[in-house]
């Protein structure tokens, strides 16, 4: 099978199997430049096939040399049709990490069903004795909730009043003006359901209640706040209050932890692109504008670069800045005074005629490319691939 990126709307429904190996692989080099971590000894990711919770994983395992236990949902395969580009990463790294005589082991499945916590928790038991690390990076719009059966789905809206603002069709390159309507009390309670912080709590508990939980042990969850230009569909919107139901369950989870010498803590991130990302309005040209101001002012990262200072820095560092409440900030340098003020100086005057010189929309096409393995260099895109190689 020849495969080609097929892009409907803000979703890519092929992914490439060399491609996505090859983005692993360019991870975990990234890592290993950096040295030798310090840092967790067995490791468990919930959320670990893409963007922030596999480049925790490419660090856990290539930076700090951990065992790791990685949960995700992803598609599989079949003659005729590619797999999701996460069901490939994961199958990338399993073989990168036995190459390396790195114990890995990944479960596919609903994150959020008890049978399959209880798979991971009982995995763990067996295999690892205990965890010292715990990372929380699960994306997804749907959530059933394991002991009531309730079905949450999210919905990225504000809240309060219309939003009227500038987004961009990433495909056509076009600026164009929207309004999205505010989302009701049910849209935002389910919002939380599904993005807020009980399963992360729910994880801990079965962990706890197994005995997993090493001495020392620590837990992180992402979040994103984001600049004022994003703050209605953000911090201010259902979002926001899904991230302050993940900061709640950071406290209580770490008071929970303390007769361990344990602690959780939420790391607030950078924006990326990812196909979650690519999908919420107005996120796409704030991350075109940010992406090349960063890049020119020379403070741009990639998301295994990312993760890797958030690892070294942060979780087993200092270096880290942590806020009033004890987040640790690793997006202080997309926030930074001088990259802001420049991002809202092109915000205002950005339309489809100036786009190119104001935004990076290349390298933000580019990006989202990478996410299912297309344009990655060294592979050959012409050449006939097996869609059920994960290898």
């Amino acid at each position: 099978m020849i495969v080609k990126p097929r892009i409907r709307g803000f979703i890519c429904t092929t992914a490439h199997p060399l491609g996505c190996r090859a983005g692993v692989d360019r991870q975990i080099a990234a890592v290993e430049a950096g040295g030798a971590l310090d840092g967790s000894s067995n490791t468990l990711v919930i959320g670990c096939s893409g963007g922030f919770g596999l480049a925790s994983r490419i660090a856990a395992a290539f930076g700090c040399g951990a065992s790791t236990i990685g949960v995700s949902y992803e598609r599989a395969p079949s003659a005729t049709r590619t797999a999701t580009a996460g069901w490939y990463n994961n199958r990338a790294f399993e073989a990168a990490a036995a190459r390396r005589g790195l114990y890995a082991r990944t479960f596919d499945g609903d994150a959020f069903a008890d049978e399959l916590r209880g798979e991971a928790v009982a995995a763990i038991a067996e295999d690892l004795g205990k965890i010292d690390l715990l990372v929380y990076s699960l994306a997804a719009p749907v959530r059933t909730h394991p002991r009531t059966g309730q079905q949450f789905r999210s919905a990225i809206k504000p809240l309060g009043e219309p939003l009227a603002v500038k987004t961009l069709d990433v495909n056509r390159g076009e600026v164009r003006d929207i309004v999205l309507e505010p989302a009701n009390e049910d849209e935002t309670r389910a919002t939380v359901g599904v993005m807020g912080g009980e399963d992360w709590e729910f994880w801990i508990d079965a962990l706890d209640e197994s005995g997993a939980l090493a001495r020392g042990f620590q837990t992180v969850a992402f979040s994103y706040l984001g600049s004022d230009l994003t703050a209605r569909i953000y911090r201010e919107g259902t979002l926001g209050r899904a991230k302050a139901d993940v900061d709640r369950a950071a406290a209580a989870i770490d008071d929970r932890l303390d007769g361990i010498g344990g602690r959780a803590r939420v790391a607030v991130l950078k924006a990326i692109v990812s196909q979650a990302s690519t999908a919420i309005p107005v996120v796409p040209l704030y991350m075109s504008i940010l992406f090349r101001v960063m890049k020119e002012q020379g403070s741009h990262e990639s998301c295994i670069e990312h993760i890797d200072r958030l690892f070294r820095d942060g979780l087993y560092g200092d270096a880290m800045p942590r806020d009033d409440v004890g987040r640790l900030r690793a997006d202080s340098r997309e926030l930074a005074e001088e990259v802001q003020a420049e991002v809202r100086r092109r915000w205002d005057v950005v339309d489809s005629e100036n786009i190119a010189k104001l935004a990076d929309l290349p390298g933000f096409r580019e990006e989202f490319l990478a996410v299912f393995g297309f344009g990655l260099p060294g592979v050959d895109y012409d050449q006939d691939v097996d869609p059920m190689d994960g290898t």
